[in-house]
């Protein structure tokens, strides 16, 4: 069966039948995994191979977010703890070059616990750049509000992904920094000036335009489209994404079950992929939205496919390393800006 444009999740820690017969129908591209799926390595790596036998396709992709700090769906005590970005932020400032280093060895060993159990896609690095006064949602994700030391650090990290093996996936383009709202509740609207936000929010992501893997924002930009988000935004995503930034890659919607969308679940599906989204990410697991979601998206074909079949192409077979040395080595570093697992 033809791939289907988008990535889907589950309701808990197995596959119900209704869960596997949904897959098998549907055949998303992609599987995400979230903390409610996560119980200990043995059952992630079942439910992980379940979706691929589902699907048929021992090289499905299954994504995960596993940032560090808040962010981390793979906790202990059966997995490392891993610092928020901006600590990696405050150690290049204090010593350059070296929280470009801790960056890279982070995202190394978490691709290292990620492989371990058959995921092969992290939603790492956040290039969002944050200004004063906006929202916690971001927050410490973000490495700092420099756009170029941003861009520096995200490339680390993404780099140290890539040597493990594990595709990275830039986020959220073309910027959440400015939002004063969190989109996981609300809309947010930004109302910079374009000049402003090309210099600040679009450069941390332009250095980083040539991997493999991008994934947009929920939030309005004015200057560009003052009536829709970009992820739904054809202006913002041909214009901003796919021409001002440069970014070529497999471009994949944030949650589409996110409250900073409003329309029911089958226009978010449609919008996407009508405004210039390859892929479209839906999370929450519920059943009836995953199948509204399954009939309104496209089969991957033409550009989408061909941007997919070179993001998966475009995952290593990871370095050798010697994990406990290299877990010394970033603690060490770390322990420069008082951080401890």
């Amino acid at each position: 069966m033809t791939q289907s444009a988008f990535i889907t999740g589950c309701e808990g820690l197995v596959l119900s039948d209704n869960e596997r017969q949904f897959l098998r129908d549907s055949d998303p591209w992609g599987f995400i995994l979230f903390g409610r799926n996560v119980e200990s390595p043995e059952q992630v790596s079942a439910l992980v191979s379940a979706f691929r036998d589902c699907v048929g396709r021992d090289d499905a992709p299954v994504l995960i977010d596993q940032e560090g700090g808040r962010v981390q769906r793979l906790r202990p005590p059966h997995w490392a703890s891993y610092p928020a970005a901006a600590h990696f932020g405050q150690l290049e400032e204090r010593l350059s070059g070296e929280g470009c280093k801790a960056a890279r060895i982070g995202a190394r060993l978490m691709a290292h616990d990620l492989l371990a159990l058959g995921i092969t896609v992290d939603c790492l690095p956040v290039l969002d750049v944050p200004v004063e006064n906006t929202t916690k949602a971001i927050g410490d994700r973000a490495y700092c509000g420099a756009p170029a030391r941003v861009a520096e650090l995200g490339n680390s990290a993404a780099d140290g992904m890539l040597s493990g093996g594990v595709l990275p996936v830039i986020k959220h383009i073309p910027g959440h920094g400015r939002a004063v709202v969190d989109s996981h509740a609300e809309l947010p609207r930004v109302s910079s000036p374009f000049v402003d936000l090309v210099a600040h929010d679009f450069a941390a992501f332009k250095p980083l335009a040539e991997f493999p893997l991008g994934m947009t924002a929920h939030v309005v930009f004015e200057a560009i489209d003052p009536h829709n988000p970009a992820t739904l935004s054809s202006s913002v995503i041909s214009t901003i994404i796919r021409d001002e930034i440069g970014f070529q890659g497999l471009l994949m919607s944030d949650d589409i079950s996110m409250g900073a969308l409003q329309t029911d679940m089958a226009d978010r599906a449609s919008g996407a992929i009508r405004a210039g989204c390859d892929i479209v990410l839906h999370c929450n697991g519920l059943m009836d939205e995953m199948q509204s979601v399954a009939a309104n998206v496209p089969t991957l074909d033409g550009l989408a496919l061909e941007r997919a079949n070179t993001a998966l192409a475009a995952r290593p077979t990871p370095s050798v390393i010697n994990a406990d040395e290299l877990r010394k080595e970033f603690s060490a570093l770390l322990s420069l800006v008082d951080w401890e697992a």
